[in-house]
């Protein structure tokens, strides 16, 4: 009885060991299988590649006109590899990307974050002239507002104070001439609209500020043949005169100066210049001679 009762007792034990035997294989596998489903592999792969093999993938696929692709591998060498050499590099090659993929703002946020990191590098002038390229391609025309000129100057002008030995300086000293012409060409457009209601003041001091503040644009002669005309229809002839002096002094080809010309010449009078006027002050800034 007693043998008969470790028999029976035997026998289930051995029952569950041989049951566990084939089920923990099948949970460890079912285990594994849970994980690999868990495990993007693909992003494992991605994010264990060596920096400069990411870095290089993103040089040839912008070389072949893959922005985002190139794009993605800056910012993944950025992410995996924080403050290595390739890092510091991706981050201002992936602005650039950004850059030519018409991507303007992210390309401005990746630029400034470099030039906050790595102010003093060989490539920090590099991310300011992306900055300043970002905003220059979004300057609209003048009949809108020419915010991005204001910001196309302050950041290229900038590049020319903190480098004006870089070789982006002379691009970036035409971007400046260019944005301020469009500046220029807002005040222009602006002045005329007053001018057509016959709101003379408030036209005189647009056409001001393009003399002052804007001389060596190609608005300034209409400017000073505006100013003639503004200032001849309020009564004021002898700033109208000085206005007409300066600009024949500068442009005296000037289409622009022979209305002017013909215009006082309706009433009897001629091109004068009075050197106490501002006019005449700021005839002296003109490049236009």
């Amino acid at each position: 009885m007693f043998f008969s009762r470790v028999g029976q007792s035997v026998t289930p034990r051995r029952g569950v060991l041989l049951a566990l035997s084939v089920v923990a294989p099948a949970l460890v596998l079912s285990a594994c299988m849970s994980s690999e489903k868990d495990v993007n592999l693909a992003t494992y792969v991605d994010q264990t590649e060596p920096a400069d093999v990411l870095y290089n993938q993103g040089l040839a696929n912008m070389n072949a006109g893959r922005l985002d692709e190139a794009s993605k591998k800056f910012d993944a060498v950025d992410r995996q590899h924080p403050y290595s050499e390739f890092a510091r590099k991706s981050m201002v090659m992936g602005a650039f990307a950004d850059y030519r993929a018409g991507k303007y703002d992210e390309a401005i946020g990746s630029a400034k974050r470099y030039l906050t990191l790595y102010p003093s590098t060989d490539d920090a002038a590099y991310a300011q002239y992306i900055i300043g390229l970002s905003y220059y391609r979004q300057i609209k025309d003048v009949t809108q507002d020419q915010k991005e000129a204001r910001q196309t100057i302050q950041t290229m002008q900038e590049l020319v104070t903190r480098w004006p030995n870089s070789e982006y300086v002379g691009d970036a000293k035409d971007k400046i001439r260019f944005a301020n012409d469009q500046l220029a060409g807002k005040e222009m457009q602006v002045g005329r609209y007053y001018l057509e209601r016959r709101e003379y003041i408030a036209a005189v001091k647009r056409f001001r500020t393009v003399v002052e503040n804007y001389s060596n644009t190609r608005h300034v002669e209409e400017a000073l043949a505006r100013l003639t005309e503004s200032y001849y229809a309020m009564g004021l002839t002898s700033e109208a005169q000085t206005a007409a002096a300066v600009l024949g002094n500068n442009y005296p080809d000037s289409s622009w100066y022979k209305d002017s010309y013909k215009l006082l010449q309706s009433n009897g009078l001629a091109p004068r210049e009075n050197a106490g006027s501002w006019i005449s002050k700021a005839g002296k800034l003109i490049t236009g001679a």
